[in-house]
C-alpha cells in the first residue's frame, strides 16, 4: 500500500511506504493510495473536467439543481441530466437524504451521474454520520451494478449544509475504502475532486490519518 502526494507537476515524493518501493506520477495537488490494486485518490480540480465512468452530484432532495458543484454539474452537463431528473420527480417525488439516483451524464466526460443527497447538518446527533456514508455507499453500489470501473465524487454535504470537513471527510473515505477491499469489487478507481485548497488538506489530514491508524 503506497501513498503519494504530486508536489509539482510530473513529479511526486512519497508520504507512506507502506510495501511497494516504487513511485507513481501523478497530476499536481493529488494524493492517492493503492488498495490490493484499487486506487483510492484525492485531487484538487474541477469535477465536471475529470474524465470518468461516473461523476458523483452532492444534489438537493428534489433534484431541482441549485448551486456549488451541482450547479456546475448542470452548467457543464448541459439540459439533458435535469430531463431526467423532472422525470424522476415526477415520477419519485424527489431523492431521500443517504440516498442517490442515476441519469446519463449529457455533455460531462462520463456515461453517469449519480445525485446524492447529503444530510444538512445539525449536530452530528441526529444521524448525520449513517446518512452521510449511505450517500457514498449508494452511489458505489449504483456503479457496480452499471459496471463503473472510474469514479468521482465531490465532498458531500460540506458546503451549504455544513458538514464539518474534519468530520466528513474520514467517514466519505472509510465508506469509499470499505467497498474497495470488498471480493468481487468492480469499482476500481474512486477519486474525490475537491473544489478548494482547505478541502483538499482536511481530506489529506483525513487519509494519512486513516492509514496511520491502520484503518477500522
Amino acid at each position: 500500500m503506497l501513498l503519494l502526494l504530486a508536489k509539482k507537476k510530473g513529479t511526486a515524493s512519497t508520504i507512506f511506504s507502506l510495501s511497494a518501493p516504487f513511485f507513481d506520477v501523478i497530476p499536481y495537488h493529488c494524493m492517492q493510495i493503492d488498495l490490493n490494486g484499487k486506487i483510492l485518490r484525492l485531487m484538487q480540480d474541477d469535477i465536471t473536467r475529470l474524465a470518468v465512468d461516473a461523476i458523483c452530484n452532492a444534489a438537493n432532495a428534489m433534484l431541482a439543481g441549485g448551486g456549488g458543484v451541482d450547479g456546475a454539474i448542470h452548467n457543464a452537463g448541459g439540459p439533458a441530466i435535469m430531463a431526467e431528473l423532472n422525470a424522476i420527480r415526477t415520477r419519485d417525488g424527489g431523492c431521500s437524504t443517504g440516498s442517490a439516483v442515476a441519469t446519463t451524464a449529457g455533455l460531462l466526460p462520463a456515461r453517469f451521474v449519480f445525485h446524492a443527497v447529503g444530510p444538512v447538518y445539525n449536530d452530528g446527533q441526529h444521524g448525520e454520520p449513517r446518512l452521510l456514508a449511505s450517500c457514498y455507499r449508494t452511489c458505489l453500489q449504483l456503479a457496480e451494478e452499471r459496471m463503473v470501473k472510474r469514479i468521482s465524487f465531490p465532498s458531500i454535504s460540506t458546503g451549504v449544509y455544513g458538514y464539518p470537513l474534519a468530520d466528513a471527510a474520514p467517514i466519505a473515505l472509510q465508506a469509499v475504502r470499505d467497498h474497495l477491499t470488498q471480493e468481487r469489487c468492480v469499482v476500481e478507481e474512486v477519486t474525490f475532486v475537491l473544489f478548494d485548497e482547505r478541502t483538499r488538506l482536511a481530506y489529506e489530514r483525513a487519509l494519512r490519518g486513516e492509514v496511520a491508524g491502520g484503518w477500522k
